[in-house]
């Protein structure tokens, strides 16, 4: 309409970003809930984008082609790891609890960080790196990450939820392959009290990947990692906090089996 003034940038930004949003959690949820050749599918192809992104960083952070051969071999050994947890923790032996606890908490966590960082804002962990990054946006991290995991222990001692879905009621709680099923018996503040403990864990560790991403880019002189989704930038944006829970899972599982 003649006179009529364009929308605000941020506005527009924000409608773009809540769009990109919405198609990329039904797509994703649409991968979760069919599962097998589609949830490897979308799996691959994540991982190809993510890795496609992780390449044209290290072109740029590179001096020379040695250094690039080492980047590319450490980002397909850490992409590759990332989608071999997800295949794994998906798959016709588990119900989708385990890749539901694991998504879930490394989104409340982002969103913890999100909520509280903007509202109590205070010092920066690095501003070097990630200005937007602070103290109480961690805390607030580590909170969103106790109370998904606590959520799902509950449910887990409750037999809600299972591991495996050719259980009967009786046995819904599995103490994977450990006796005694120490989280079926533990009172509500051992109980809080781990999920605590693995909620920073995470929290630390999903940060630390952010960070890493922010400090590619930073080296690279790239605002993101890629443009493949409006508003969000790239793939690596995106999964980087669950990339680094993914590596530290199956490096924790390795050392434990």
């Amino acid at each position: 309409m003649a006179g009529a003034e364009p929308p605000a940038k941020g506005t527009s930004d924000l409608k773009v970003r809540t769009r990109s949003a919405i198609v990329m959690v039904l797509v994703a949820g649409a991968a979760l809930w069919f599962g097998g050749p589609v949830w490897i599918a979308f799996v691959g192809a994540v991982s190809v984008g993510v890795l496609w992104e992780w390449i044209r960083l290290a072109r740029r952070i590179s001096p020379g082609p040695g250094a690039r051969a080492a980047w590319n071999f450490a980002g397909m050994l850490y992409v590759g790891i990332g989608a071999a947890m997800l295949m794994f923790l998906h798959n016709a032996a588990f119900t989708a609890a385990p890749i539901l606890t694991v998504l879930a908490t490394v989104i409340a966590v982002d969103v913890g960080a999100y909520f509280t960082g903007r509202t109590l804002r205070g010092p920066k962990i690095a501003p070097s790196i990630s200005p937007s990054k602070t103290w109480s946006g961690l805390m607030g991290g580590v909170f969103g990450a106790t109370l998904a995991l606590f959520a799902a222990a509950r449910l887990w001692q409750e037999g809600a939820i299972r591991l495996t879905p050719d259980v009967s009621a009786a046995d819904a709680v599995s103490c994977f392959g450990t006796q005694p099923c120490w989280y079926a018996q533990a009172g509500l503040l051992p109980l809080l009290g781990v999920c605590l403990g693995m909620g920073v864990l995470i929290a630390v560790c999903a940060q630390a990947g952010d960070f890493f991403e922010s400090w590619m880019k930073r080296r690279a002189g790239f605002k993101d990692s890629g443009n493949l989704i409006p508003g969000h930038g790239g793939f690596f944006d995106r999964v980087d906090g669950l990339l680094a829970v993914l590596f530290l899972l199956a490096v924790t599982i390795v050392i434990l089996s």
